[in-house]
């Protein structure tokens, strides 16, 4: 059974008539669907003029085409008003159809460039580049009004030198962006959080250890709940860790095969490192004491998916530890357990939350690769728009 003419067009209500030529096919087709009114949606209509329309149409075998249709100007003898034809897949002064721009997107975006598709098309660049362009502001259209997720991720990401840094709002259900915000500090983010569709419905906030994005949190997302991520509360245990022991041996401090044992988990290391490692130990005054120390704030940290009465048991040594780096002579040291008291909630949640900024941080990855891929963007909007169409 042959294909009927809706499949080989791609376009409902037209049927073939005729097919003229070979390396650039012209398909002669009628609709026979119903014309009605624009305005009143009567199908009482006079035909006032006749004229012939032509619009690209979608590759067939690597060869483009064309559509030649006859188009009328009809007068509605209902409401009186003019109107020209309107056909399905056609909009009203365009020359392509949908189809066919968006074969040309799809094809731009998995590879080929602009200069191969009008070389081969017979379309200039710059048309390219609007088709694609309008493609996203299509697709953004849908993801507009979108209710806040109950899971998110707050996270900042470098987008130019001139206007510095942009935040991240990442789905961490789905594994998605939902937005992208230009600016970091709350001022720039106070008009985006005030316009958020179902922001009462957040339950979860992840973030790292910044007191803005806390505050933000605490004003736009009352009866959400803030996480600390765990990636970032452990690199800042392990940053004021090496600092001091740079106080205690600046010389071991700035050799690597000892920066590397003394960053290695103690389980992950082989009997000749960890002989290696406590002869070193062992010659530094106070320094195994505050390894050790230092390994057992990383083990309890690692610690996730825990029920109540498992934290129950953890929360007072992770108090004592906090105690004892407030007292300890080291300035590092102090600065990290006055940081741990003042995230104290947001880290005993961490005990019992699997999901992290990870994901943000993976997403991230992706939008880099966005913007390599265009040569870099200035327009801050253009950059939001392929963002959201593309991470989400």
């Amino acid at each position: 059974m042959p294909p009927s003419d809706n499949i080989l067009l791609d376009l409902p209500g037209f049927k073939i008539v005729d097919v003229i030529g070979n390396n650039k096919i012209t398909l002669r087709v009628d609709f026979e669907g119903e014309i009605k009114c624009p305005y009143c949606l009567s199908s009482r209509l006079r035909v006032k003029d006749s004229f012939i329309r032509r619009v690209r149409h979608v590759l067939y075998g690597q060869r483009p085409s064309w559509l030649e249709l006859k188009a009328h100007k009809y007068c509605c003898r209902g409401c009186g008003k003019y109107f020209n034809s309107k056909f399905p897949g056609i909009k009203p002064r365009m020359r392509a159809t949908e189809p066919c721009r968006f074969e040309v997107t799809k094809l731009h975006h998995n590879g080929w460039t602009q200069r191969s598709l009008s070389q081969h098309i017979g379309l200039g660049s710059a048309t390219v580049e609007r088709w694609y362009q309008d493609r996203f502001v299509v697709k953004n259209k849908e993801l507009q009004n979108a209710h806040c997720p109950r899971v998110i991720g707050i996270d900042e990401h470098f987008f130019t030198r001139k206007q510095g840094y942009a935040t991240t709002v990442a789905d961490l259900t789905r594994h998605k962006v939902f937005d992208v915000v230009l600016g970091r500090s709350e001022p720039s983010l106070r008009p985006f959080c005030r316009k958020l569709i179902g922001k009462d419905k957040v339950r979860v906030v992840v973030m790292d250890l910044s007191e803005t994005y806390r505050s933000i949190s605490k004003k736009h997302f009352s009866n959400a709940l803030i996480v600390a991520d765990r990636f970032h509360v452990i690199r800042l245990v392990n940053q004021q860790f090496i600092k001091t022991w740079g106080e205690l041996d600046e010389v071991g401090r700035r050799h690597r095969g000892l920066l590397s044992l003394m960053r290695r988990h103690p389980d992950r290391m082989r009997e000749d490192q960890r002989a290696n490692l406590n002869k070193y130990l062992n010659e530094i005054p106070g320094l195994k004491t505050i390894y050790m120390f230092w390994q057992d704030l990383n083990r309890l940290l690692r610690m996730k998916r825990l029920n109540q009465s498992q934290c129950r048991k953890i929360i007072p040594e992770y108090l004592w530890m906090i105690e004892e780096l407030k007292k300890i002579g080291f300035k590092h040291l102090q600065t990290l357990g006055h940081t741990l008291e003042s995230w104290r909630e947001e880290i005993a949640r961490m005990f019992r939350f699997s999901k992290t900024n990870g994901i943000t941080e993976g997403l991230h990855n992706k939008m880099e690769m966005i913007s390599r891929r265009a040569y870099g963007f200035r327009n801050f909007e253009n950059y939001r728009l392929r963002v959201r169409v593309l991470c989400s």
